[in-house]
């Protein structure tokens, strides 16, 4: 068996890992790089191996930076299906589409304002051609073995992150030979967070391919909902909106979860809440509606009182008019946006609106990759380019780390020790160099592992 690691390797973004079971070809995510020039960049290079090559692409959960490429990938000749548990199949019908709309519409705004590095901005790919890319995704149910083809079968297991993400435990038997078994953790939740499932536990295997994103640190032991209801009293109290960029998937649904229980319990007056994104409000009902994956308390929630991410204190923003009409908007409000990290649509609008405002509050919601917007706000930036023009930053920029939807370096660790025995391999991907080298040194210290970093475009035997 080969594994390539074509994306996520030493960076924290783009998951692109090619397993080659003996001829047969699995693409185990198909994400788009995000971040600064050079990694956006990365999204318009010719693969290392042909489209046409791979048999299957599986993935391990809707986030652009583990899906968004797939539109561009049958753009290019992918003629296969591609394999996603049932929430994940639902959520890619609108994150896909939503993703080439928002390239069309930069590339339209970038040559209308000129500001292009090219003589004519184009969309890695369109809306329409997502929609098409949709018809060769097929959902398969979590905790079952699915065949595929030359003997290898897949499991989907739940590794909590965001609704419908899974690790995925592939087995390949051959004939007189020993199974080869390899388990992709893709992005593993915290346990114990509100809504979803805590992960599964790690299955007997002799490869595991995980993420190490926060490798090299641990999340507060704080109350998120506390921190939250601080930020957002200061932020009430400067009079101003508070921004909060905030992935569509996850993180903004955790945020209503918590303003729900502070509005609920009167902890904070009850200001508006716009949710300006299509896709966000989207996701939300389908949050409401896959009841099967809510941990004991989220149930307990929506039998009593029904989905607590739906209630008349939120209000949804959906065409771009209503977007436009927020820039009038007078605080205290609270206005909630993609992209998570700034890196593109609606958020950047009210960025560029509010950021010079002393009354403004920033607030992120999770990790911060290195060469975004949002990295650069939390380093203090003084100004910041926001659609071709340098802007000085006089809002207050904070954080809530422990928003965070990956485990930390403790909660990684307490998944590998779940392991029946210990897999001959460990590679660890999803990580800037800090994070992968100090959890490499972690395990191997503790555990005692063979423990690996590839590079980018590296393809290893197992």
């Amino acid at each position: 068996m080969k594994i390539g690691f074509f994306g996520a390797a030493r960076t924290v973004t783009g998951s692109r890992h090619l397993v080659d079971f003996h001829g047969f070809r699995v693409l185990v995510d198909c994400g788009l790089f995000q971040g600064g020039f050079e990694l956006h960049q990365r999204n318009w290079q010719p693969l290392p191996f042909a489209e046409e090559s791979v048999d299957r692409v599986v993935f391990t959960h809707a986030h652009i930076d583990h899906s968004g490429y797939f539109p561009r990938f049958v753009k290019m000749g992918f003629a296969g299906k591609a394999l996603a548990t049932p929430p994940t199949a639902a959520l890619l019908r609108y994150l896909l589409p939503d993703s080439g709309g928002l390239q069309e519409e930069e590339a339209r705004y970038v040559n209308k304002k000129g500001f292009s590095r090219h003589e004519v901005a184009l969309p890695l790919y369109t809306e329409s051609e997502a929609k098409r890319s949709l018809a060769r995704i097929e959902s398969r149910a979590f905790d079952r073995w699915h065949t595929l083809e030359h003997g290898v079968q897949l499991r989907f297991h739940r590794a909590g992150h965001i609704l419908g993400a899974g690790f995925l435990e592939f087995v390949q038997e051959r004939r007189g030979m020993a199974p080869e078994r390899v388990v992709f953790s893709g992005d593993l939740g915290r346990t114990g967070v509100p809504i979803l499932k805590d992960p599964d536990p790690l299955p007997e295997t002799d490869t595991v391919v995980i993420e190490a994103t926060y490798g090299d640190r641990l999340h507060e032991v704080t109350d998120v909902k506390e921190q939250l209801r601080i930020a957002l009293a200061e932020g009430f109290a400067r009079g101003g909106v508070v921004l909060i960029p905030a992935f569509a998937v996850g993180r903004t649904q955790e945020i209503l979860y918590h303003l729900n229980a502070l509005y609920q319990e009167g902890a904070l007056p009850k200001v508006p809440v716009y949710v300006d994104s299509p896709m966000a409000n989207s996701v939300v009902e389908l949050y409401c509606k896959h009841t099967s994956e809510y941990d004991v308390e989220m149930r307990e929630l929506e039998e009593a009182d029904g989905c607590p991410l739906v209630r008349p204190f939120f209000h949804v923003t959906r065409t771009r008019e209503e977007s436009k009409k927020l820039n009038s908007l007078n605080g205290p409000a609270v206005i909630i946006s993609a992209s998570g990290m700034a890196t593109g649509g609606r958020i950047l609008h009210h960025l560029a609106r509010r950021i010079a405002e002393p009354g403004t509050t920033v607030l992120f919601a999770g990790y911060q990759a290195r060469g975004t917007l949002g990295r650069r706000l939390l380093e203090g930036a003084s100004e910041v380019r926001l659609l071709g023009a340098m802007l000085p930053v006089r809002a207050t920029v904070k954080q809530i780390p422990a928003l965070s939807a990956h485990a930390d370096a403790d909660g990684l660790m307490a998944w590998l020790r779940t392991a029946p025995k210990p897999p001959k391999n460990v590679f660890l991907v999803h990580g800037e160099d800090e994070a992968l080298e100090a959890f490499a040194a972690r395990i191997t210290r503790e555990l005692g592992w063979n423990v690996s970093i590839p590079s980018r475009d590296e393809t290893v035997t197992v």
